[in-house]
């Protein structure tokens, strides 16, 4: 595994040069160029997106580890699209399809772990609830 690391940014090197080859440089560069715009969007769409779901779970709404996940499988896609070369682009696009992704996951041990209520201050065996003690003052009066 670590000779593949140690081979992979000239394995990627030499997939680009056989596209400018195949085609042109100009080719190669345009996809590198649009691979890139492509990684970086990804990231920013899956970063809002995990945000809105932490923005959800505050509010008391079930959100799953799973989800989490998903939005950290993508991130990783997204990583794998700004790299340069078509190696890691095909394994950004394995990532990205869903099924895949999933079954990925679960060959790499991915947690199992079920959804969940937020609950601030309670443990989640816990049957007693908890009194917030605080000031507060009327604003429609």
């Amino acid at each position: 595994m670590r000779v593949f690391f140690m081979l992979l940014p000239w394995l990627e090197l030499f997939t680009l040069i056989q596209l400018g080859v195949e085609t042109s440089a100009l080719t190669a560069v345009l996809y590198v160029l649009a691979t890139f715009v492509l990684g970086v969007m990804v990231i920013r769409r899956q970063g809002m997106d995990m945000f809105e779901r932490l923005r959800q779970s505050q509010q008391g709404r079930v959100i799953g580890t799973d989800l989490l996940l998903d939005d950290m499988w993508l991130g990783l896609a997204g990583l794998l699209l700004i790299f340069p070369g078509m190696i890691s682009d095909f394994f950004a696009l394995v990532v990205m399809v869903g099924p895949l992704r999933r079954g990925l996951a679960r060959w790499l041990g991915g947690s199992q772990a079920q959804a969940e209520p937020y609950a601030p201050g309670r443990d989640s065996n816990s049957t007693s609830h908890e009194t917030i003690e605080g000031d507060f003052r009327r604003l429609d009066d």
